[in-house]
């Protein structure tokens, strides 16, 4: 199957600029941001060139060979958590920014309509992000869990009882849906995100549905030449404002015996996909802490050496996604559970969001700490991992601590 009219268009061109441009300043409506500490890639709509996962390769190359990109055109997506049939798409923007390493930032134009703005018209080119003050709390009349508290405690009851030896741990989510009672703006939202945490992956892209947002503290996997990175994060507990019971808690963290365990479920799934593809491999010996504004995470770094010919960092994805930090092991059982007893669909929440250029790097995170924006309406998601010992009351306090520090987010957007 070809990729959509546009991508053989002549006259594209790739300019450098300069490290001081915001990413989040090349993002508009209908397009794609993807940002982690200043880099990454943001993309303008329109979209000139779509295709289905398994013809991406082909349209990216397609479209790198028709503006002569040296394998640098960029393409970018979400996948849904339950991909069926193949049904996800990635996609070329007519003009992207994409900032990879410092003195790396280039836009990439495709088409042959493009005319080569002086350095003094990005103002009118990209969009800038105004200023805004946060509107009040959202009230207990605007807000619908589903399930609510006391259904997801029965929830996770529940999974508990069906643990054993071929169901180790199931990742369960439940959703929070707000009434905003005005526009919510998706460029708002990001920019508040990311200045609360830099460090996450700040995303806005477009869904069948709506707009979705967030700051995702994990990383899938990464890959740039024979290189590949992933951080599993699984395993966590509250922040506080006062510095002793702060640390308190984290140390109490790396000495939870079942968190330790739900956490050693996925390294070692991760350690057992990504193995085929590696000459080396090393990770982390113990898990550290990750440290979020509202949550301690256990986290394991995964560095790695691939295999020539190296897989393209999409190849990655498709072998990794779901992983157990947001599925849970064994995959098909927990999955099965997770069709069961989740009343609602995750849509593209807990699945994977980046982007791949034409010579196979890319970068690609998991969609945690989102929410789909429809309008004056957001769903919100948030889930933890079940293992045994795990107890519910505990893991709806986990849930409602991520939906309060999101919900406080959303009165900037």
């Amino acid at each position: 199957m070809s990729p959509s009219a546009g991508a053989s268009q002549q006259g594209g061109r790739i300019q450098k600029l300069g490290d001081a441009f915001d990413l989040l300043a090349a993002y508009s409506e209908g397009g794609f941001l993807f940002e982690r500490a200043g880099s990454g890639v943001s993309a303008s709509a329109p979209m000139v060139a779509t295709a289905p996962l398994a013809f991406a390769r082909r349209m990216l190359a397609d479209v790198d060979r028709a503006i002569d990109g040296g394998g640098r055109t960029v393409a970018v997506g979400t996948i849904p958590f339950r991909e069926v049939g193949g049904t996800s798409t990635l996609s070329v923007a007519a003009r992207s920014v994409r900032r990879t390493a410092p003195g790396e930032t280039v836009r990439i134009d495709v088409g042959d309509d493009v005319v080569a703005p002086s350095e003094g018209s990005f103002a009118r080119m990209f969009g800038r992000t105004p200023g805004s003050i946060p509107r009040e709390p959202f009230t207990g009349r605007q807000l619908d869990a589903i399930p609510p508290p006391d259904g997801y405690a029965a929830a996770v009851a529940e999974v508990v009882r069906r643990l054993d030896a071929g169901l180790r741990k199931v990742v369960l989510a439940r959703t929070i849906e707000v009434d905003a009672g005005r526009e919510l703006d998706g460029r708002r939202l990001a920019h508040r995100l990311r200045a609360v945490n830099p460090d996450a992956f700040t995303f806005v892209t477009p869904t069948t549905a709506g707009i979705l947002v967030g700051a995702s503290p994990e990383l899938l996997v990464s890959r740039f030449g024979r290189e590949v990175r992933s951080n599993p994060l699984a395993g966590s507990a509250a922040r506080s404002g006062d510095p002793d019971e702060d640390r308190a808690n984290a140390d109490a963290l790396l000495a939870s015996a079942k968190d330790r365990e739900e956490h050693a479920i996925v390294v070692e799934w991760i350690a057992r996909a990504l193995r085929p593809f590696c000459r080396e491999l090393t990770w982390d010996p113990a898990p550290t802490l990750l440290e979020t504004p509202n949550v301690w995470h256990l986290s394991t770094r995964f560095r790695g050496l691939l295999l020539e010919p190296s897989p393209d960092v999409l190849e990655l994805v498709e072998t990794l996604h779901p992983t157990p930090a947001v599925a849970g092991d064994s995959r098909e059982a927990a999955l099965e559970v997770i069709r069961e007893l989740e009343p609602f669909d995750r849509g593209s929440y807990a699945g994977p969001v980046g982007w791949m250029d034409a010579s196979g790097d890319g970068e690609w995170a998991i969609a945690l700490r989102c929410a789909e924006l429809r309008g004056d309406r957001a769903t919100l998601y948030a889930g933890a991992g079940i293992v045994a010992g795990s107890q519910p009351d505990a893991e709806v306090d986990e849930t409602e601590r991520k939906f309060r520090a999101f919900l406080d987010a959303l009165r900037w957007g």
